[in-house]
Formats: C-alpha cells, sequence, structure tokens
C-alpha cells in the first residue's frame, strides 16, 4: 500500500510538473503564429542592450523568435530542461526558473551586442546551467544522475557561450548570461529544496536503530 501512495504521489509531481512547461511552449508557438497570421514581426519587442526602452524585452524576449527553425530548436529543450527542474527541485524549481529568467535577461542587456536578441536560449543555457552544478554543488546522488543527464544530452551546447568569430547568426551573449546567472543561482539556492541524506549514527547506549535519517530543506 505504501508502495503504491508513492507511485501514485510521484504520478502526481510528474504530470503537474509538465503543466507549466507545456503552457509556456504554447504561449511562445501562440506568439510566432500572430506574427504569422497579422504577417509582422515582433522582434522590436525584444532586448536591445543598453536602450532604456527596451528593458521591458527581459520579459518578452524568451517568448519571441527569429523563425520557426529558431522556435523549434529552443522549445523542445526549454520543455524537457523545465520539466526536469520542477519535477527534480521541487520546492525551489519556480524560484530559480523565474531568477533564472528575469536576471540572464538584465545580463543581456547590459553586456549584449548592438541589435535586437530574441529567443528562449538564454533561459535554456541558464537552466542546464542550474540543473549541472546544482547536482555536483549538493553532492546528492539522484541530483548528480540529472548533472550526467544534462552534459550526455546538452553538453555540446557549451560553445555556444563562445564568440569564435564576430558576426555570430546567434545571440552568444545570451547564452553566456543564461550560463552565468544558472551557475550563481545553483550557489544561492543549494541550501534549499532537495538535499543529501545525512545518515547519523546514535550514542553507544541507544542501540534502538541502527541509525535515522535527517534530510535539511
Amino acid at each position: 500500500m505504501l508502495f503504491h501512495n508513492k507511485q501514485s504521489i510521484e504520478k502526481k509531481i510528474f504530470i503537474h510538473s509538465l503543466i507549466f512547461p507545456i503552457l509556456l511552449s504554447i504561449a511562445i508557438f501562440f506568439v510566432k503564429i500572430f506574427e504569422s497570421v497579422e504577417n509582422t514581426e515582433l522582434t522590436t519587442l525584444g532586448i536591445y542592450p543598453r536602450r532604456i526602452n527596451t528593458v521591458f524585452g527581459v520579459f518578452l524576449s524568451p517568448l519571441i523568435h527569429g523563425d520557426w527553425q529558431h522556435l523549434l530548436s529552443n522549445v523542445p529543450t526549454l520543455t524537457v530542461l523545465t520539466a526536469t527542474l520542477l519535477f527534480f527541485y521541487r520546492g525551489v524549481a519556480y524560484r530559480a526558473f523565474f531568477l533564472i529568467y528575469v536576471v540572464s535577461g538584465i545580463l543581456l542587456w547590459f553586456i549584449g551586442r548592438n541589435g535586437w536578441h530574441v529567443g528562449a536560449s538564454g533561459v535554456i543555457y541558464g537552466l542546464a546551467a542550474f540543473l549541472f552544478f546544482s547536482g555536483v554543488i549538493r553532492n546528492y546522488m539522484p541530483l548528480m544522475a540529472i548533472s550526467l543527464f544534462v552534459i550526455f544530452f546538452y553538453g555540446s551546447m557549451v560553445w555556444g557561450i563562445f564568440p569564435f568569430k564576430l558576426n555570430l547568426p546567434y545571440s552568444w551573449e545570451a547564452h553566456l548570461s543564461g550560463t552565468i546567472v544558472g551557475l550563481v543561482m545553483a550557489f544561492i539556492l543549494r541550501k534549499k529544496g532537495p538535499q543529501k541524506v545525512i545518515k547519523e549514527w546514535p550514542d553507544d547506549d541507544d542501540d534502538e536503530f541502527p541509525y535515522w535519517e535527517i534530510e535539511y530543506k
């Protein structure tokens, strides 16, 4: 019965973890469909670094993509990483997501090249960095397995944070901003959410239990 209840709880958590990423993906598709139907571009609602009137683009930029190929290359990865964050880091996941979303955009506004920056890649890099470094920092085996998952499937993304040549067609500054913010948030939030289980042995004169487990949150 206990095993069945645990399975039921895990199933509910898994389903809950999919709702937000799916809604986010729908919003991104809706924006691109709106552009297509209205025959317009919303790029100018994105981020143009160091222009005060584009600061609001910090919130809109991840929802806007240059073309369908750009969108389709971002949405699956964004969905998987967001769902992974929500499932394994419940209790801190939404805080981590929105901090990465906003702060990476603000950093991009400061360090980006002159030009319009749009797309969810900065958030994607932030999520990947958070998931990788959080597992390492917390030194908790299930979360370290997520770190390995990120490396195995998305490790090649690391090359996207370096400007190997001028006039790159993608915003490497968004990738760099997301990576920096993801790392910083992994450190700042290291004591929140799931933690390594600490096993402590009782005193010699208390042998009722061999040990007990304490999970710090």
